[in-house]
């Protein structure tokens, strides 16, 4: 998976929120969460890739690849992986290029309408999507030393996060059976 970096004496994010709290104290509490998630995604993605590298994959062809295992057909629309993975279309077609030329991903245009490319997944594709994930699984998706239970409160404040900037709804409240 790679070497894993000793810890730092110094750290950065707080001497920013140090400084922060000087001159915009209101304003230090948010700087120092946004620059902590930008460094955390830096650090996650470089522990993936690395876990990722023997087969021969990045994060975003694991994604794809994974996206269209899980699918019923094998197959999705371009436009829709791009929406399902929160990318520019731009991105999926360089992605399922590289794929393609991999024997993993083919394209093909939709029987229903012409004009609307799928990609599909490969059995070459099927079989190194699930070697890799095992390989994500054993690794705790680079997080080995959170409990399920820490994983998942990190998923939620980030899902609140991701509400209140409009990526996507607020879960229902669960109302008590009457």
């Amino acid at each position: 998976m790679g070497r894993v970096p000793s810890p730092h004496s110094f750290d950065p994010i707080a001497e920013a929120h140090r400084q922060w709290s000087v001159r915009w104290p209101e304003h230090a509490d948010h700087m120092a969460a946004v620059t902590s998630v930008m460094r955390v995604q830096q650090l996650l993605l470089g522990r993936i890739e690395g876990l990722l590298k023997p087969h021969g994959l990045t994060f975003a062809g694991y994604e794809a690849l994974r996206l269209l295992a899980f699918t019923r057909t094998g197959a999705l629309p371009m436009g829709k992986m791009g929406q399902r993975l929160m990318v520019h279309p731009a991105s999926v077609t360089n992605v399922i290029g590289r794929l393609e030329q991999r024997g993993l991903v083919l394209r093909r245009p939709s029987p229903d309408d012409r004009r609307i490319v799928l990609a599909e997944i490969t059995p070459a594709g099927r079989s190194l999507v699930a070697e890799a994930t095992e390989t994500l699984n054993a690794a705790d998706f680079g997080m080995p030393d959170l409990t399920a239970e820490q994983a998942a409160e990190v998923t939620a404040r980030l899902r609140d996060v991701r509400v209140t900037t409009g990526d996507c709804a607020p879960v229902p409240e669960q109302t008590a059976p009457r």
